[in-house]
């Protein structure tokens, strides 16, 4: 808590990245390719704005308003100089879907006198829609600020790059089937909830066929007002019936945001902050609700333009302003132009498709990802779809570490280098020695399973050996404890010292003798040590530790320092069990067993 001018100064630069660059920013060098970018970014960003505000289903005015405000917020938070925020696609069908289903057409039915038949009050309508957008937007934004200041923007790892692609992908069928209704100039019935989609496109067909030739006028954006919104506070009423919806855009605004954004840092060599991004976009989200926007994130489209032609730094994205005082020019654009913009813009989506191919030939479970992301996110609707892809990923991962590959190793010739010994032809066993290896960490869930594989790769039962262990153990208590029983009756019923003192002799040496130890010549080629790599565990609970006491009273370990900490935490050593057989690498342990004369003494029955 303590406070210091350096560490003040670090904490400002850190919560305004825009104080760390625009002081030395260069004129010379970056003036000229800002500009170019900036103009060429706004001109494609006109269209595109008012035809996602179709997706969001308010007016396509407050596209353009979502154009500036937030970009403007970013401009000052944000830590990527490349990316192009603003309208994107799949995040404004997520709030269409809101909207719709709490602002739908059937709420506002008017009756119209002069057509003897009701009719949609679109104003009215409108404004609750808008209502209800900048309501959405606003949660999500304050979402994203909490979620950075708890430093948890490591809450993208988790949204991995085949399940963001079939989601994305997902989502764009959600847009082109909401874009039918302007391309065919229909209304149909709309939808929102789980199988939506299907029963628009149902109701989109029925209509185009009924009414398609008595459908002669041309749906057009319709006024556009210049200059600026003032600033409103969004409702707090709807914030109840909107928060599990913020929260997904939320995070899927930021996942799709810091993807590109590390892609360009890593390509131009400068560091982009995971969690000052989250602050950074749920700044420009919450501010940019107040001003009746609705959420933003990146573009790959705009940010591959504004790379193109010379972007970089945000500098580019102030000539935005300029831009929308020509937003009256746009008035007559028919909406089908609109929602033929999209379905351009979305080609890049729809080539994803090309995905599944791939990722069949390289890891078939990723693919499992994507088609299983994709199919959920076009039934469910995106909001859920989302939330059961994630779920759905999550399990994958829990069943990789339930099925892993178990492996037993051998030596590359004249080498210290120790591969599977189904993969690789020229790989050598160890005499007497077996190296077994398993692909996850160890813990309660595969506990049994890596235990049956060690004894199908080593050729020993241990549940039956451990179980003949214990009953060995309990006999010998057993035998001592009747001796003992035995020796005290004996001593009772004799009078005499000296028979007592020949008697307790007899007694000792039938106790000394009961358990004779063999040591038997062994074949050099059976098996007489075990090896186990733990190279891949990352933490043992206590089954796992179990597991490892049960097999390692007849085999050794080789690990890393890493899980030491765990077996000593977990009391895994003891008078028996030392950190002498730890060892550094399979080979270190190989060269001491073969190195060894101890012996591997069988069991004793007496």
């Amino acid at each position: 808590m303590r406070c210091s001018g350096p560490r003040l100064k670090k904490c400002l630069l850190r919560t305004f990245p825009v104080a760390s660059w625009l002081p030395r920013y260069s004129i010379r060098e970056n003036a000229l390719g800002d500009f170019i970018s900036g103009i060429s970014v706004g001109i494609m960003q006109l269209p595109q704005g008012m035809a996602y505000a179709l997706l969001a289903a308010v007016p396509p005015v407050f596209g353009l308003y979502s154009s500036f405000y937030p970009v403007l917020v970013y401009f000052i938070f944000g830590t990527s100089k490349h990316i192009s925020l603003g309208t994107y696609a799949v995040l404004s069908v997520m709030i269409g879907g809101v909207t719709e289903r709490l602002a739908p057409d059937s709420d506002f039915m008017v009756w119209d006198n002069v057509t003897n038949s009701s009719m949609v009050d679109t104003t009215v309508r409108d404004a609750e829609r808008i209502k209800v957008a900048a309501a959405v937007t606003f949660l999500s934004g304050i979402f994203q600020i909490v979620l950075g200041l708890v430093q948890f923007g490591f809450v993208v790892t988790y949204l991995s790059e085949p399940l963001v692609r079939g989601y994305t992908t997902g989502a764009a069928i959600h847009v082109i089937v909401s874009q039918l209704k302007y391309t065919f100039g229909i209304n149909p019935v709309r939808h929102s909830g789980p199988l939506a989609l299907i029963y628009i496109i149902v109701a989109t067909v029925i209509s185009w066929q009924v009414d398609v030739e008595g459908k002669y006028g041309v749906d057009v954006v319709g006024l556009i007002p210049s200059g600026l919104q003032p600033p409103v506070f969004p409702e707090v009423s709807l914030f109840g019936q909107v928060i599990g919806d913020a929260f997904a855009l939320s995070v899927v605004g930021y996942g799709i945001a810091i993807s590109l954004g590390r892609i360009f840092a890593l390509k131009y060599g400068y560091k982009v902050d995971s969690n000052q991004e989250l602050v950074a976009l749920g700044l420009s989200n919450s501010f940019g609700g107040i001003f009746q926007c609705f959420a933003i994130s990146c573009s790959m489209s705009r940010t591959l333009v504004q790379e193109s032609t010379g972007g970089k730094t945000q500098v580019a994205i102030v000539i935005l302003f300029i831009t929308l005082w020509i937003g009256a020019l746009f008035e007559d654009l028919p909406k089908a132009v609109l929602a033929a913009i999209i379905y351009v813009n979305l080609h890049g989506m729809m080539k994803q498709f090309l995905d599944i191919p791939l990722l069949w030939r390289t890891n078939k479970i990723d693919m499992m990802v994507w088609v299983v992301t994709f199919i959920l996110t076009v039934l469910l609707n995106p909001d859920l779809g989302l939330a059961a892809a994630i779920g759905f990923s999550m399990l994958t991962v829990i069943f990789r570490t339930q099925l892993p590959k178990y492996s037993a190793l051998g030596r590359v010739p004249n080498t210290d280098i120790y591969r599977p010994l189904e993969n690789f032809n020229q790989v050598r066993n160890v005499p007497g020695i077996l190296i077994f290896r398993s692909s996850a960490t160890l813990y309660f869930a595969n506990a049994e399973m890596f235990q049956d594989a060690l004894g199908r790769k080593s050729g020993i039962d241990i549940t039956k050996a451990l179980s003949a262990k214990k009953k060995l153990e309990a006999k010998k208590k057993r035998h001592e404890k009747k001796m003992a029983k035995d020796v005290k009756k004996a001593e009772k019923a004799l009078k005499m010292n000296g028979v007592e003192q020949d008697h307790k002799e007899k007694w000792k040496q039938q106790k000394e003798v009961a358990i004779i130890e063999v040591e038997a010549e062994r074949d050099p080629s059976l098996l007489r040590t075990i090896i186990l790599d733990l190279s891949t565990v990352n933490f043992l609970d206590t089954v796992g530790i179990k597991t490892l006491r049960n097999v390692g009273t007849q085999s050794y370990t080789c690990t890393n320092t890493s899980v030491v900490e765990h077996l000593e935490t977990g009391g895994f050593f003891n008078d028996k069990v030392t950190k002498s057989c730890l060892f550094n690498s399979i080979h270190d342990a190989v060269l001491h067993f073969s190195a060894s004369t101890l012996e591997v003494k069988p069991f004793i029955i007496y």
